[in-house]
């Protein structure tokens, strides 16, 4: 079994696997839209986390990286997995691209948070956004600090791929923090 990661898992793997591959999936974009209550946020003051959304280029890339799991370790992963993603994630099929031209593409599985799951907060502007990523903090840490570990670890791992949302988003959050710093130290 073979499972992507294209939010935290691509920097926080909590789980054994006996490989992994850097690449891409195909037709969607990286967005987020999806609420976290349990995580980066609280219930009444969720976060935003990574999804992914149907993208109008079915051309289109998410770069991320794929895990494999030892046959022995399936049935933990995928309890633990399912216990990771409860807030509104489903598992589904994908094709995945390895960044690696000479080996082959194949299926894997890919935790989604569709638009009709009970988390999912869909599009705003993106001010508001950063605004609500700046602010949010849950059991697994600050909001923005999601962002930027994600920001950063795209960069590491695939240099090429351009993620137009999450690095505008980035640069939005920094903003806020700056100009946070500025007020707070009496700078501004």
């Amino acid at each position: 079994m073979w499972v992507f990661g294209y939010g935290s898992l691509i920097w926080k793997v909590d789980f054994p696997f006996e490989r992994k591959l850097t690449g891409y999936i195909k037709g969607f974009n990286r967005r987020f839209w999806q609420g976290s209550c349990d995580h980066r946020g609280v219930p009444g003051e969720p976060g935003r986390v990574a999804t992914l959304v149907p993208a109008e280029d079915k051309e289109e890339k998410v770069w991320g990286i794929a895990y494999k799991i030892r046959e022995d370790d399936v049935p933990d992963v995928i309890s633990h997995l399912n216990y990771r993603e409860k807030d509104g994630y489903q598992q589904t099929l994908v094709t995945f691209h390895p960044g690696n031209p000479t080996e082959e593409a194949f299926q894997l599985t890919l935790y989604i948070g569709d638009n009709d799951n009970p988390f999912f907060l869909g599009p705003a502007p993106l001010e508001e956004m950063a605004d609500q990523i700046f602010h949010a903090a849950g059991p697994s840490g600050k909001n923005k600090d999601y962002v930027f570990n994600l920001a950063n670890a795209l960069r590491s791992i695939a240099p090429e791929a351009e993620d137009t949302h999450l690095f505008e988003l980035e640069q939005a959050v920094l903003c806020l923090e700056q100009k946070h710093y500025a007020e707070t130290n009496g700078t501004l």
